[in-house]
């Protein structure tokens, strides 16, 4: 009885002391632990304050952390998994040894407990310190990143606490099952060997490697192929797929079918480098390969990530810009609308709040949605035909467009000029509803529209005609064409539109948007009134959330990238130790030994890395397409930004060989010592 005391007291000892002599695997693993409760408490912190849901335009950058919160469960609870595996199968040897020993099952199954115990308080804890004292600051970077008030007090509230905390106490009692599971199943000799069992050779090697490049081409096809429309979206997850899957067959079984081809190379195979290298990692290699496919897709998530990240935030403005060129615009209807009576009015109630009108344009636009073959814009396109190809037409008349751009044009007989706000027109000839037009000019720029070749998906046309006559010419042919019964009141459907920006302060800007909209809506043919300081303060919100998430997501896949990286060239180290040492034996040099580690740690290492730049370049032809859809066409920007971006990585994965290569020969030469 006194002995079976004894026994039951020291196995928190045995946990401790197991911890400790194994802190090599431990501090890392408390490490990854601390920074993953510390990033989540902080999405649960900002998420369950309230002021970030009563904050003006803040639903963008909440919606946004709140899928951010999801994500990043998704992403910790396997990367948290995959840790604890490893240091199981550090530790399966020493349990071995305990249950020979003396130590029941039971016995482990506590200490193994004690240890879970240990490391979810340490995780929690220090995760939970830290997230709290930098959850504040964090919440600022938000807010400014967002362009909202950032004058605001941050609360704590017990929901963020308790979620944290359960949430993690899931994921270590998940890694507690699996660890006694996989000492419950296993015999003592099978403990006492666990460590050192290789991985089976992959089945169906050269059909999984003929997929693995057949799943990487697809991918890569289309993500390079990959246009703005409809599909843009279906397309990326499917390349993403593909991909991914690519990584991993070609990793598994590509790896191990170019080895076996090179072992056949008896010239190369049999020298004492290449045959411990080649050897080595045939016997374990399907393990090495899923390391390797994870650091790849780990580092590409990294670069990929970075590099959108920077490129929105510097493009940001551009974007706001496309988005809403004016700061606010007024719509009403031609009949009863005066040319200059609704500009008068909006000067006027300006000076009276203290702003000033600037760049105001005034013009009268009929949208007309067409479809589009080469020089010819027809009716629009079905579902069933092409919708891809609709685009809206304005027609605009030469008086307006004189006065906007404060220009002296004439137009002859069916002479117009065209605009387009995406890529050029680039025909002399315009045919519109079967009218055949001489295009006397195509402007490249126009005040009321931006422009961008890149702009496909929401790129518009500006058809500028020389008088009323024209103008209804057309309109009317639209309508018969799209079976408009009401063609004389049709004709007549034109907006008066009105736009400008305002400068002042924004206190008083945002008077004068209320007092204006109030005193727009009181008017006969009032249709719309858009304030575009709100838009770009959503759009900002918006933009800003989605950098905040890349910023903190960055970091994540860093550390799982890190954190595999570490463990694989450990355990690489450990299983190879008496390899080398046997090699040693029959008559191996130092100098041998060192240049074999040198060349199978940077095959291992620079695999990755190459998978990874060609994984981000071939993605970033579909990235480009991606921020077409928010405006941004910036494609200069970005491919700096992905230069510098991956130049940094390499050098900072170089840095990170040179560690764990460092780690890896101390590992192998302590024990051959």
């Amino acid at each position: 009885m006194e002995k079976s005391i004894k026994k039951w007291r020291v196995l928190p000892k045995l946990a401790v002391t197991g911890v400790i002599k194994n802190g090599t695997v431990y501090y890392p693993y408390f490490g990854a632990g601390i920074f993953s409760v510390f990033i989540f408490f902080i999405f649960s912190s900002i998420l369950h304050n309230d002021i970030i849901g009563i904050l003006p335009h803040s639903v963008y950058a909440w919606m946004f952390l709140q899928i951010g919160r999801v994500l990043l469960g998704i992403i910790l609870l396997p990367f948290l998994f995959y840790t604890n595996s490893f240091l199981i199968k550090r530790r399966i040897k020493e349990i071995g040894l305990y249950n020979i020993l003396g130590l029941e099952k039971k016995h482990i199954g506590v200490m193994m407990l004690t240890e879970t115990l240990f490391s979810y308080i340490v995780a929690v804890g220090g995760g939970i310190v830290s997230g709290t004292v930098f959850s504040k600051l964090l919440f600022l970077l938000l807010l400014r990143m967002t362009g909202l008030p950032v004058d605001v007090n941050f609360v704590f509230y017990p929901e963020a606490f308790l979620e944290t905390a359960i949430f993690f106490l899931w994921i270590y009692a998940i890694n507690l099952v699996s660890n006694l599971i996989q000492v419950g199943k296993s015999k003592p000799a099978e403990l006492l060997s666990g460590s050192k069992k290789g991985e089976k050779e992959p089945k169906l090697l050269w059909i999984y490697s003929a997929l693995g490049v057949a799943a990487l081409a697809g991918g890569y096809a289309i993500a390079i192929r990959s246009k703005v429309d409809s599909q843009v979206f279906i397309s990326f997850f499917f390349a993403v797929f593909l991909v991914i899957a690519g990584t991993y067959f070609i990793f598994t079984s590509g790896s191990v079918a170019f080895l076996k081809l090179v072992k056949k190379n008896k010239k190369a195979y049999y020298k004492p480098a290449n045959f411990i290298t080649i050897s080595g990692m045939l016997y374990r290699m399907k393990k090495n390969a899923a390391s390797l496919a994870n650091i790849c897709i780990f580092s590409t998530m990294v670069i990929i990530t970075l590099v959108c990240t920077s490129s929105l935030y510097m493009g940001l403005d551009e974007i706001l810009y496309f988005n809403f060129p004016y700061d606010t615009g007024v719509y009403f209807e031609k009949k009863d609308a005066g040319r200059d009576h609704i500009s008068d009015a909006a000067i006027a109630l300006g000076k009276e709040n203290g702003i000033s009108i600037k760049d105001l344009v005034s013009y009268e636009r009929i949208s007309l949605s067409c479809g589009k073959e080469g020089n010819s814009f027809g009716a629009s396109f079905t579902e069933e035909m092409s919708s891809k190809d609709n685009y809206k037409v304005n027609i605009i008349s030469l008086e307006d467009y004189n006065e906007m751009e404060n220009k002296q044009e004439v137009l002859g007989e069916n002479e117009v000029f065209i605009f387009s706000s995406g890529a050029d027109f680039s025909y002399d000839t315009v045919t519109f509803m079967g009218k055949s037009l001489t295009v006397k000019k195509e402007w490249k720029e126009m005040k009321i529209e931006p422009k961008s070749e890149k702009n496909t998906f929401q790129g518009e046309f500006y058809i500028v005609v020389r008088d009323k006559r024209m103008h209804d010419d057309l309109v009317a042919s639209w309508a018969e064409k799209n079976g408009v019964e009401d063609v004389a009141g049709f004709l007549e459907s034109d907006y008066r539109i009105i736009r400008f920006n305002v400068e002042g302060e924004e206190a008083d800007k945002e008077v004068f948007m209320s007092e204006l909209n109030t005193w727009c809506e009181g008017r006969p043919g009032f249709v719309a009134f858009y304030n575009n300081l709100d838009g770009r303060a959503m759009d900002l919100s918006m933009n800003g959330g989605l950098l905040f998430i890349g910023i903190l997501f960055s970091f994540v896949f860093l550390m799982c990238l890190l954190l595999i990286m570490y463990y694989k060239q450990i355990s690489e180290g450990y299983e190879d130790r008496d390899g080398f040492f046997i090699m040693q034996k029959v008559g191996m040099s130092e100098k041998e030994i060192k240049t074999t580690i040198h060349r199978q740690i940077l095959l291992v290492f620079f695999l990755p890395l190459i998978g990874a730049v060609l994984h981000t370049a071939a993605g970033l032809f579909m990235v480009n397409q991606l921020f077409a859809t928010l405006k941004f066409f910036n494609t200069p920007l970005l491919a700096i930004c992905a230069v510098f971006v991956t130049t940094v990585f390499i050098i900072f994965y170089g840095l990170s060989y040179l560690m764990t290569a460092k780690t890896y020969y101390k590992i192998v030469r302590r024990e051959n010592a």
